[in-house]
């Protein structure tokens, strides 16, 4: 098992995908579209409010509470190279 890891930036992109980066120095893609007809995520479709996804206490988040564990975000992407 691995330790928990911080994210420490995010991009969201086109697609409903997040570049992230995280505290072990990897930078990792995570697709959100198998999520984003799920609640809560299905509200990040209006107004574009998925592009305000911003890092808190170590994880991604929305206006409007909504976030995503940062486990999950690990766990579920695909390392990028450098």
């Amino acid at each position: 098992m691995n330790d928990l890891l911080d994210v420490l930036s995010v991009q969201a992109l086109p697609g409903y995908k997040l570049m992230l980066k995280f505290e072990n120095g990897e930078s990792r893609l995570f697709d959100m579209s198998p999520l984003i007809d799920k609640r809560p995520f299905s509200r990040l479709k209006v107004s574009n409010a998925f592009f305000g996804a911003h890092v808190d206490y170590g994880t991604v988040v929305w206006p409007g509470n909504i976030d995503i564990a940062p486990e999950t975000l690990y766990d579920r992407s695909v390392l990028l190279g450098d």
